[in-house]
């Protein structure tokens, strides 16, 4: 997975950007500022996790958000303090985050910056009182107007027109994971230092088939015939022979691929009778995700096209994700597709 020799010179998340660590890319100083500002936010955020159940952002708000969700006290603070951030740049015409029904905009109506950020501030919250693995995840998006506060149209873009995404994990240690188009990098957050240091600086998906899938299959009796018949051949009940030997569920998107990233293997969230579109939302989760599993060398379907093709149709939509090494959502196609 590319991890770093402790002999190489270290490299910070600002030096990888400007292009002097082992990426020779220098990108636009515009996107920098928005990294670098979701970098800074997660710290904060990473301090309250680290600090729940001594903090008063424990527990429920006590009200419902556009997904239908119980809003947790941690996700209305992890979109605050990015939403800050961002504001302290003039890289963005507008946002749009998990927790806001309708596009966030800046107090400066003139404001032209050249790009959108799309995020879900806090996945996982649901289970951040009983300390699991929770994330940040975000998309840049180059806007298509010309002009003024960005749009719906800045908004309603196709995965495949990404400029760079990437995911925070707030773990047993805080891990940015980034893609600028051109592979994915780790970085891990030194809390002595305050910085974001490069440890994994080339980051390819597991290929071996016999590895771990990840799916809650306590939706089973919802899902569609072919949907079934995809687990149990990856479990080898249909001709003997099991693709994946375990299985891992944790209930937390970003805690889940982060370990098929890193371990090989199979995530996915089908449609089923609940979430006839799938659950997860199209714009700031699947597509960043999906964008990071393949430039790691893996696949990322909706078990009919590939999730960067899909073409939004709200901000918040959902399709079904199948996410991991190429072999296996190869075979998801093909099982689906049957």
């Amino acid at each position: 997975m590319g991890r770093i020799d402790h002999h190489e010179k270290i490299c910070t998340l600002q030096t990888y950007l400007l292009g002097q660590g082992p990426s020779d890319r220098v990108i636009d100083r515009s996107v920098r500022k928005i990294i670098n500002g979701v970098a800074v936010a997660s710290k904060m955020i990473s301090r309250e996790v680290s600090r729940i159940g001594l903090s008063d952002l424990t527990g429920e708000t006590g009200t419902i958000n556009v997904q239908g969700e119980m809003v947790q006290r941690l996700d209305i603070y992890s979109e605050k303090v990015i939403s800050e951030a961002m504001e302290r740049t003039s890289s963005l015409c507008c946002m749009v985050s998990e927790e806001s029904a309708e596009i966030l905009t800046f107090p400066d109506a003139s404001r032209k910056g050249e790009y959108v950020l799309l995020f879900d501030p806090l996945d996982g919250s649901s289970n951040i009182d009983v300390n699991i693995s929770t994330g940040t995840i975000f998309s840049i998006q180059r806007r298509v107007t010309k002009q003024g506060v960005g749009s719906l149209e800045d908004c309603l873009q196709k995965g495949s027109s990404q400029v760079a995404a990437g995911y925070v994990l707030y773990g047993a240690s805080t891990m940015l994971i980034l893609t600028l188009g051109k592979g994915v990098a780790g970085f891990t957050l030194d809390i002595s230092i305050g910085e974001f240091i490069l440890t994994h600086p080339e980051i390819k998906i597991g290929h071996a088939p016999t590895k771990a899938y990840s799916v809650n299959e306590a939706n089973y009796s919802g899902w569609s015939d072919n949907q079934k018949l995809l687990i149990r051949t990856i479990k080898g009940l249909e001709n003997g022979e099991a693709y994946c030997t375990t299985s891992r569920y944790v209930g937390s998107l970003v805690a889940d691929f982060h370990r098929t990233l890193f371990k090989g293997g199979f995530f996915a969230y089908p449609a089923d009778g609940k979430n006839p579109n799938g659950k997860v939302r199209l714009l700031y989760e699947a597509a960043p995700v999906a964008m990071i599993c393949e430039q790691a060398g893996g696949r990322a379907s909706t078990g009919e096209e590939s999730i960067l093709n899909v073409v939004p149709e709200s901000l918040h939509c959902r399709v079904p994700v199948y996410l991991g090494s190429r072999s296996l959502v190869d075979l998801t196609d093909k099982v689906l597709k049957s």
